[in-house]
């Protein structure tokens, strides 16, 4: 059984795409650690990059050029300065050299070096390949993006055998109905049943310092962008929305930090139709710092990043003015464990499954985990995910220029908005009434996702990237 952590479904790393920036990134990480390990790293003398599939048909306008150049000098996603980024990537351009794994000099030119291959791969449509030159014989090594940053080397089965080899989890999960087994079994919430996976592997105090930094960097991720005039980069000229929305409606109340804003919201008066609009402005701000190169929470992926946020921020400063970092430990908890149902019995790969894999999870994870925080039972928080993931089926992912813009940053809106509505329905409702239960619907999105065209796949040749042009932009 594969035995996935939370923090493997809500990992920190640059925008915009977690299976077209982080995955590629991380491939890059890994493959210098092979070449170390074999003790061939010293020995480089000369390397390519071939990127196929939608790692090719979109890669620029995800980025994936730069994650490579970033990843092959040795840079971490989770601590470089974001400011940093392209300055790096302008002096690999100009002098056709890199850092390579951040130790010695390496002639490399982007322009010829990373080759983007149209055709895909048998196993999966993220697929690329490294190749070292070493004492003049060639080396290569290929790896696939599976989404949601998880990058892996072989198929799926292989992979799931080492899982399966290194999982120590007390309470393996696959379905959820093996995860309401465990809730009844133990009488504990679900938020319960994932902490006690997690601290199989690591220390309580640790899973909270690590949890704590996720929603710290979820909160300053909100408050940049709520905080950042402007067009976003990349051609579209799209006018960064979360700023002119977050003017409007945040108040005189003076602050100087996100933790000092957090509070200054709450103190704001919200009106009815305010809540909404709140909500909308803090997914549209993840996911344009996300489509800016900034940091974010991949949840589970960085498409879909703004979901999960906006929802939690929506519970602390609209529905519990009291909520504290126990409330957000248990949302995260839940969210990851769903999310992690989800990449067992189907896929977060918008290029396997479409944007359902992403904007759908997402809300699911979002909509069960709020449900928990509103005192649902464990069967209705699994009743709020499949609401809000029936309503996603057959989302297509189909972005415009290949960027991370249209209609991806508005989907998060959409999403979040969704997860709520789905939430409050699930408390209302009876289980034993539910007709179609998580699983039946993980299982639906699945076959979903093998039916649907290849086009509407994150390669942006159908859909909406192809009925408008970057020239009516």
């Amino acid at each position: 059984m594969e035995c996935i952590s939370v923090f493997d479904m809500l990992k920190i790393g640059i925008g915009p795409s977690s299976s077209h920036t982080l995955g590629p990134w991380r491939a890059a990480e890994r493959w210098i650690s092979e070449l170390k390990t074999s003790q061939k790293f010293q020995n480089v003398q000369a390397i390519t990059v071939n990127l196929y599939g939608s790692l090719s048909l979109t890669g620029k306008g995800h980025a994936t050029d730069y994650a490579i150049m970033l990843g092959l000098s040795g840079k971490d996603p989770e601590t470089i300065p974001t400011v940093d980024i392209e300055s790096t990537v302008k002096n690999i351009k100009d002098n056709h050299t890199l850092n390579f794994g951040g130790e010695f000099q390496l002639k490399f030119n982007p322009k010829t070096d990373i080759i983007f291959n149209r055709k895909f791969l048998p196993f999966h449509a993220n697929g690329m390949s490294f190749t070292a030159v070493i004492n003049g014989k060639k080396l290569t090594s290929k790896f696939y993006s599976i989404g949601g940053g998880f990058v892996v080397k072989e198929e799926r089965k292989n992979a799931k055998k080492n899982y399966e080899i290194k999982c120590t989890f007390p309470y393996p999960i696959d379905k959820g109905t093996e995860l309401l087994q465990y809730c009844k079994q133990l009488n504990k919430p679900i938020s319960q049943v994932v902490l006690e996976n997690e601290k199989s592997i690591r220390t309580e105090t640790e899973i909270n310092a690590q949890l704590q930094r996720i929603w710290d960097t979820m909160l300053e991720c909100i408050y940049i962008g709520c905080h950042t005039e402007g067009n976003l980069p990349g051609g579209l000229n799209v006018r960064r929305r979360a700023y002119d929305l977050h003017k409007n409606l945040k108040g005189n109340k003076p602050y100087s930090s996100p933790v000092e804003w957090v509070y200054a919201i709450r103190d704001t008066e919200v009106k009815f139709r305010q809540i909404l609009k709140w909500v909308s402005c803090f997914a549209l701000a993840v996911n344009e710092v996300n489509a800016s190169l900034g940091r974010v929470v991949t949840a589970p992926t960085n498409g879909s990043a703004g979901v999960i946020p906006a929802v939690l921020m929506y519970y602390l400063v609209i529905e519990n003015h009291d909520g504290n970092f126990e409330d957000i430990k248990r949302f995260l908890l839940v969210a990851g464990e769903i999310g992690s149902i989800f990449k067992k019995g189907a896929t977060i790969s918008a290029a396997m499954g479409g944007c359902q894999a992403e904007i759908g999870v997402s809300s699911a994870m979002a909509a069960g985990a709020l449900t928990e925080l509103l005192g649902g039972t464990p069967e209705q928080v699994l009743v709020a995910a499949e609401i809000a993931m029936e309503h996603h089926l057959g989302l297509t992912c189909d972005p415009i220029g290949g960027l991370v813009q249209i209609p991806c940053i508005e989907r998060n809106a959409m999403g979040a908005i969704k997860a709520i509505n789905a939430a409050e329905l699930a408390l209302d409702t009876s289980p034993e009434n539910v007709k179609v239960p998580l699983d039946k619907v993980v299982n639906t999105m699945w076959e979903t996702a093998k039916d649907m065209n290849t086009k509407y796949k994150e390669t942006s040749e159908g859909g909406l990237a192809i009925g408008v042009h970057l020239s009516d932009c």
